[in-house]
C-alpha cells in the first residue's frame, strides 16, 4: 500500500524547467504541476513582488549559471535571496520559512508544465506570528517516504 501510494504521488510530479531573464542561470525542478504559490508581504518580497512555491533541495536541480548567481541577505541571514547578475531576476532562493529548501519563482518556469496556480497570502511583516499560525508551510521542503505514506 504505501508503494502504491509512493508510486502514485511520484507520478504526480512533473519536471519544470526555467531560468532568469537572460538565460544564463537555468534549473529544474520537481513538483506538482498544481502549484501551490505564496505571496508575501515582508519589505524585500514587496520590493521585488516575490511570489513563489516550497521545494525539497533535492527536487531541484540548477543546470547552469552558478558562476552567474550573486546572493543578498539581510536581518536573521537565514534566507538566501540569489539573483543572475546579468539581468537582476531572482528566478530562485532559500526562503527563511524552509532553509533546507528552495523558493521558486513561477513566473521563471518555461510554458507547458503548470496545470493550476493557488496563491496564497503570507504575511511576512509578521513573519514570527506568521510561522507559529501557518503549521504546515516548514514541512513544504521536507521530502521523505514517512511524510509521503501518511
Amino acid at each position: 500500500m504505501v508503494c502504491s501510494f509512493l508510486c502514485t504521488h511520484i507520478m504526480d510530479l512533473v519536471k519544470h524547467k526555467g531560468g532568469c531573464h537572460c538565460g544564463a542561470v537555468r534549473f529544474e525542478v520537481l513538483s506538482s504541476p498544481d502549484l501551490h504559490v505564496f505571496q508575501c508581504n515582508c519589505s524585500i518580497c514587496t520590493k521585488k513582488q516575490n511570489h513563489h512555491f516550497i521545494v525539497p533541495k533535492n527536487h531541484f536541480t540548477l543546470l547552469q549559471g552558478s558562476n552567474n548567481l550573486t546572493t543578498y541577505t539581510f536581518n536573521t541571514h537565514v534566507a538566501k535571496h540569489t539573483f543572475c547578475k546579468t539581468c537582476g531576476v531572482q528566478s530562485f532562493y532559500t526562503p527563511r520559512s524552509n532553509p533546507d529548501g528552495y523558493g521558486v519563482a513561477p513566473h521563471c518556469l518555461d510554458p507547458g508544465t503548470v496545470r493550476s496556480v493557488t496563491v496564497e497570502a503570507f504575511c511576512g511583516e509578521k513573519w514570527e506570528e506568521s510561522m507559529q499560525v501557518h503549521k504546515s508551510i516548514r514541512d513544504m521542503s521536507k521530502h521523505t517516504a514517512e511524510s509521503e505514506a501518511k
